[in-house]
């Protein structure tokens, strides 16, 4: 035997004389052995349903709401909608076993177009967006009036993120029998937001309930003001755990760790409770100043006459809608209404 036969090649100096392609191993895709397809399935039998809240990846879903068949689902995101984020309230289409027994798992597939995003960074220079819920209508900021204090900038900051995202805000102070709000509340009187105060004993839960009917209502607020305790009485049901405020420190204990969706019912009509996590601080790094504008809507019509890039804040050259509050066209309302523009524009700015 030749050294080309030990080698492999025969002796007419033919490598592998005896070999040809499909004598070849072909090593499998570590990936699958299926090829790649840009083309998705269309999903026709893909039921419609509403996220009411996120755990670890897992997502609890309401489908066919208010129908015969309503239920509750569980489900997973399926790999087509890439990194795009999933959020309680978001609309969707399922697929897989949405029937809703125990250890069944459904998949999204596809999100609906939203008509509202409230969203908030972890400072002002993070352009970085945490999306907190989808498709709310009304935002119900709630506050105490004393243990904890109230922050008026921290308000301001909800406010800011409300107008920004289209989104209708109410103002709700609790804990009154321990403080007057008065002084507090003087600060938004420019703004013509639906206010609603009350003690433990005595807590204007009728009038709150009747502005949840037919609308979705993300309530936020600082940790430790009563939200919980607030969300509770109005679902009995939601079983929301509840804080103390630290007798040193003056700060709540954070008791709600994710964002839930809850039913309200009442004779009167149906809506919807969100609930989120308590915060300290709420970054405003992705808010377009132009929508705090455009909320402010009799002050939106005058802003069209200012000059390019005009900033509207109080220092900023021959802003028209400050011309026209200097020259009362707007009444005495016209000047506590600028000020709170002012003082919502600075805070955004920082």
């Amino acid at each position: 035997m030749s050294w080309w036969s030990e080698t492999g090649v025969d002796d007419d100096d033919e490598p592998y004389g005896d070999y040809d392609e499909s004598s070849i191993r072909v090593r499998p895709n570590p990936k699958g052995n299926r090829p790649r397809t840009k083309i998705r399935p269309e999903h026709n039998d893909a039921v419609s349903g509403v996220v009411l809240g996120v755990d670890r990846g897992r997502f609890t879903v309401l489908v066919d709401a208010g129908g015969e068949q309503e239920r509750i689902i569980t489900s997973t995101r399926a790999r087509e909608l890439g990194k795009k984020a999933l959020v309680t309230g978001d609309r969707v289409r399922l697929v897989g076993d949405t029937s809703g027994d125990q250890g069944t798992l459904a998949r999204i597939v596809s999100i609906d177009e939203r008509t509202s995003l409230l969203r908030r960074s972890a400072d002002d220079t993070d352009a970085i967006e945490r999306v907190l819920v989808a498709n709310a209508d009304q935002m119900l900021i709630v506050v105490a009036a004393a243990n904890p204090e109230p922050r008026t900038r921290l308000v301001d900051r909800y406010l800011v993120a409300a107008f920004d995202a289209g989104i209708r805000p109410l103002l709700c102070v609790t804990k009154t029998d321990l403080a007057d709000p008065s002084e507090f509340l003087r600060n938004f009187e420019g703004l013509g937001i639906t206010i609603f105060t009350g003690s433990k004993e005595a807590f204007p839960l009728d009038e709150i309930a009747e502005q949840l009917i037919s609308h979705e209502t993300v309530f936020v607020g600082h940790s430790g003001v009563g939200k919980s305790t607030l969300i509770n009485a109005l679902v009995p049901t939601a079983d929301r755990a509840t804080g103390r405020v630290n007798d040193v420190t003056g700060r709540g204990r954070h008791t709600s760790s994710s964002t839930v969706s809850l039913q309200y019912s009442s004779p009167a009509g149906t809506g919807w409770v969100i609930d989120t996590p308590g915060v300290r601080s709420f970054g405003l790094g992705h808010v377009n100043p132009d929508n705090i504008v455009r909320s402010f809507t009799d002050l939106a019509e005058l802003a069209l006459e200012c000059p390019r890039g005009c900033t509207h804040r109080a220092d900023a050259p021959d802003c028209a809608i400050t011309e026209a509050v200097r020259e009362g066209r707007l009444g005495e309302v016209g000047t506590v209404r600028l000020d709170s523009l002012h003082r919502l524009l600075d805070t955004f700015a920082g």
